[in-house]
């Protein structure tokens, strides 16, 4: 939960690479802990420690490394990254902000303790009105809606969350007031990175299930893996991975190193997400043919399928 925290605050002190790594692997068993830990870990945490103040990174990111999930509220209704659409608003109130408005498609939202939430404090302003706020679970007029019933990713927890005359303090903001935009903009570059790790992970799960299936299956007397045309297949797809996986790290390399990702971070997350689905196709339906959504050919395949 804090690879990339800081060891003073009880992290892992371990680099952004890293927790990219992290989330492919665990998309591999588990895409929707995958989603989990990566909003965690790139959003929320990452927003904490790089804009937040001594006293903000004191109180919050040691609990976020342990026992207290993270959640990212940007989306509404009628709202995503248009930032000119964004209703919810911060108005000032002596020392404190009043939030109201809803957000939508929120993940993590069902379990978090903690939740950085863009909400206009100057709305003529447009997106250069709009500010970052820290704003606790338990904080009054902050209520969670019903999990969205959704096809796939259904551990991920998926809902509306409502702020009717939250009382924050002033000292809640984070960062500067009016560069909420700035800051949701440039971390979800860094996003999508994260994004493009977890199609690759999925994508290497089901192919690594699928091998030993083809060595074990038998057709017209041999196993399907000894037939060229599966060869080839197998060559394709694993090629495609492996592709996906290169853009995804080099798009990490560079964010770490300091220097423009943003263009392949773009790269990353548009081939990997257009990868994964043709495998899951290819392979965990292909190969395992009527065999795909029986119990003993891998459930859990059937269920990362319904995921793309």
């Amino acid at each position: 939960m804090g690879i990339d925290i800081e060891t003073e605050y009880g992290g892992s002190g371990l680099s952004f690479f890293a927790s990219v790594l992290a989330v492919e692997e665990i998309a591999k068993v588990d895409p929707a802990l995958s989603i989990l830990i990566h909003i965690h870990n790139t959003l929320v945490n990452a927003l904490i420690r790089k804009v937040g103040t001594a006293e903000q990174k004191q109180k919050y990111l040691p609990i976020l490394t342990q026992s207290v999930a993270g959640s990212f509220c940007l989306s509404e209704p009628n709202a995503g990254t248009d930032a000119f659409a964004l209703k919810t608003v911060a108005k000032k109130e002596g020392s404190d902000y009043i939030i109201n408005g809803s957000k939508m498609w929120i993940s993590n939202s069902d379990i978090a303790g903690v939740f950085i939430v863009m909400a206009n404090t100057n709305p003529s302003a447009g997106y250069k009105g709009i500010t970052c706020f820290v704003v606790e679970r338990n904080s009054p007029g902050l209520s969670i809606g019903k999990k969205e019933d959704k096809l796939g990713l259904r551990a991920s927890g998926t809902c509306m969350v409502q702020f009717d005359n939250v009382r924050v303090p002033e000292s809640s903001i984070l960062g500067e007031l009016g560069k909420g935009y700035k800051y949701a903009a440039g971390f979800l570059n860094g996003s999508r990175i994260g994004i493009g790790a977890q199609m690759v992970g999925i994508a290497q799960g089901c192919f690594d299930a699928t091998i030993p299936y083809t060595l074990e299956r038998k057709q017209f007397g041999k196993k399907i893996f000894s037939f060229q045309a599966m060869q080839h297949q197998i060559a394709h797809v694993a090629t495609e991975i492996e592709c996906a996986r290169l853009l995804v790290y080099n798009a990490a390399r560079l964010l770490e190193a300091g220097q423009p990702f943003t263009k392949q971070a773009s790269m990353a997350k548009y081939y990997a997400s257009g990868r994964y689905k043709p495998v899951m196709e290819s392979h965990s339906y292909a190969c395992h043919l009527s065999g795909t959504c029986v119990k003993q050919f891998e459930v859990s395949k059937c269920r990362i399928y319904s995921c793309a």
